[in-house]
């Protein structure tokens, strides 16, 4: 972006700071269980990260990322999903990394990484960043049999963000997901997603903050995951 602009995007960022409504996180319990007909044993998954895996748009996390993710493991694999979130409002990768991360037991069949917007909005390098992943992304494939990363947000896309601070945060966001393209190549666990690829958002896709997903948001981005992941069960009920 042109040096000149950034006064723009620091002017913008403040009068989005100012006007957008801070939602809390979700409440309730931090695991649940998706029951399935077709007897088995159970898919385990975990999901870690910032305020989406905090649930923030939603009541209670299974109405969130988690439990439509679990749901839609469940219908598509035909046996029950128990589920397991960490996360945190506000947490970079660093904070994902020392705080949540070991928040996590083992054993997982699928764990999910949602982050880097917090990283985008503090203006962390892509070496940072990369430092970072790449430590969550090792220690997760030591507990789960397969690991999924989320690209960074469509910030593009988001109401909340005027013209000129949203290809601010876009432009950032790229160079974070080409880092995040790298690492996760180099390790055979490891599937990155594109945000911006995996579904189409629409207005219904937001909560009242115009920035974290709405119930449906959340669904219809959980379906599009469970679409693209690499996640079978560890044992074979068969």
């Amino acid at each position: 972006m042109n040096p000149l602009m950034l006064p723009v995007v620091a002017a913008q960022g403040l009068w989005v700071r100012a006007r957008t409504e801070v939602l809390p996180p979700a409440a309730g319990p931090v695991t649940g269980t998706v029951a399935e007909e077709e007897a088995g044993p159970p898919m385990r998954v975990a999901v870690l990260g910032e305020s989406t895996a905090a649930g923030c748009g939603v009541a209670t996390h299974d109405e969130g990322f988690p439990g439509s993710l679990a749901r839609a493991l469940a219908a598509s694999h035909g046996c029950p999903v128990t589920w397991e979130v960490a996360g945190r409002h506000g947490a970079t990768a660093r904070r994902i990394r020392y705080q949540l991360l070991p928040q996590l037991g083992e054993g997982y069949d699928l764990a999910v990484l949602l982050a880097g917007a917090n990283d985008v909005l503090g203006r962390r390098s892509p070496g940072q960043w990369g430092e970072d992943l790449a430590a969550i992304v090792d220690e997760l494939t030591r507990r789960a049999g397969s690991v999924v990363v989320l690209g960074t947000p469509p910030f593009a896309d988001f109401p909340s963000l005027p013209g000129t601070l949203a290809r601010y945060c876009a432009e950032n966001a790229a160079g974070l997901d080409r880092a995040s393209q790298r690492i996760c190549a180099g390790r055979p666990q490891v599937t990155w997603i594109d945000s911006n690829d995996i579904m189409q958002i629409t207005g219904d896709f937001f909560a009242r903050d115009g920035f974290h997903p709405s119930a449906h948001g959340y669904r219809q981005w959980a379906r599009a995951v469970a679409d693209h992941a690499r996640a079978e069960r560890r044992t074979d009920p068969r």
